[in-house]
């Protein structure tokens, strides 16, 4: 069984930064790729950054420039530092883990979300 708890959200105000992070725990698995994805209030969810584990790494266009998605293959650890943001960065940014269980069983899980609220 594999769990991912996320840390890191909160209140800033434009311009300021936060950053994220998701660790995965548990046995027997391996983690192709890591993401973060955000939804905010009457918004479909959107994906924000995700990064494989060699490092290939994918941006929104609305992000790029100001947060970059990071990895810690060892700790099993996906960060997102988020830079100058917007109030339109609002949004509960849940993290996400596709990979394998034991080699042979597939898993796509989703951290329970953490609100980042961007607001003076």
């Amino acid at each position: 069984q594999v769990q991912l708890v996320e840390s890191g959200g909160g209140l800033v105000q434009p311009g300021g930064s936060l950053r994220l992070s998701c660790a995965a725990s548990g046995s027997g698995f391996s983690i192709n790729a890591m993401g973060w994805y955000r939804q905010a209030p009457g918004k479909e969810r959107e994906l924000v950054a995700a990064i494989t584990s060699g490092g290939s790494t994918n941006y929104a266009d609305s992000v790029k420039g100001r947060f970059t998605i990071s990895r810690d293959n060892a700790k099993n650890t996906v960060y997102l530092q988020m830079n100058s943001l917007k109030p339109e960065d609002t949004a509960v940014y849940s993290c996400n883990a596709a990979g394998t269980l034991w080699g042979v069983r597939a898993f796509d899980l989703w951290g329970q979300g953490t609100q980042v609220t961007v607001s003076s």
